[in-house]
């Protein structure tokens, strides 16, 4: 029997500049990424980094070069929206979203036929030789459910040919171990990954604050390394921070109260 659930393609990190998104991927992963290359019909270009397991991390961005070339549509991933360019220039690179792969002998085109309301418009997109198929809303923004999406539901994907581009990408030994989406309504969202068939990709807790996506990687060398963080872990960061910051304080009153010892005689 065919196995019709999603697979991870790939995560994606939005960057104000393609140089500041791959700086901040080298300084966390400690490894660098590699050339991309551009996408005509968004404008855009990137940088990719292998992940185990036939997955990978993109680092994308505007592409300067591209600013003279007209396009129809907007730019993917909200690039082109006002309030992500200010989050990227407030809050530099950062995981915004991630996009899950529909293998053939599915059709992404044809599924997206039988369920408008359920896939936004499949573009066809190129880069480097590399051809596919992208559910990319008419607007550029994320893909929603039921006005639920921010970064948090997956964009699908398509490849026209059976290599996939992680596999002529270099080792690295880093794996994604879990993936986590924060969002206010958890339910829509979790609606959506199961009829996608993408639930066993990603656990969903609601959240009181913005939705955001939480990735967790091992590393090589044994270690851990965290993209994102919660509403919540925002909020227990500053509160430990706010205790161990009180704790000097009156570790420090404690020190001047002590009586000074007096001087012995010679």
């Amino acid at each position: 029997m065919t196995d019709h659930r999603l697979k991870l393609d790939h995560l994606v990190i939005a960057a104000r500049t393609l140089e500041e998104g791959a700086q901040f991927v080298a300084a966390k992963f400690g490894v660098e990424t590699v050339a991309g290359g551009a996408h005509p019909l968004m404008r855009t270009h990137n940088r990719l980094l292998n992940l185990w397991g036939g997955a990978y991390l993109e680092v994308i961005a505007i592409d300067p070069s591209a600013g003279g070339v007209e396009s129809p549509r907007p730019r993917l991933f909200a690039l082109d929206d006002l309030a992500m360019q200010r989050r990227l220039a407030d809050d530099g690179p950062q995981l915004v979203h991630w996009v899950a792969r529909v293998e053939r002998p599915k059709s992404l085109v044809r599924w997206r036929e039988q369920y408008p309301a359920r896939i936004a418009p499949v573009a066809a997109m190129s880069r480097a030789g590399n051809t596919w198929g992208l559910t990319v809303p008419d607007d550029g923004a994320f893909p929603a459910w039921q006005g639920a999406g921010d970064g948090v539901l997956p964009s699908l994907i398509q490849w026209d040919t059976p290599r996939h581009p992680s596999d002529a990408l270099p080792e690295t030994g880093i794996a994604l171990r879990t993936l986590t989406g924060f969002h206010p309504d958890a339910d829509a969202v979790s609606e959506q990954l199961a009829w996608l068939g993408a639930e066993h990709l990603m656990r969903v807790e609601r959240t009181a604050g913005v939705p955001v996506l939480v990735a967790q990687f091992d590393l090589p060398d044994g270690s851990t390394l965290t993209l994102g963080e919660s509403a919540e872990e925002a909020m227990a960061r500053e509160e430990d921070a706010r205790q161990a910051s009180k704790r000097r304080r009156v570790k420090k009153t404690d020190t001047q109260d002590d009586p000074e010892t007096p001087p012995q005689p010679d």
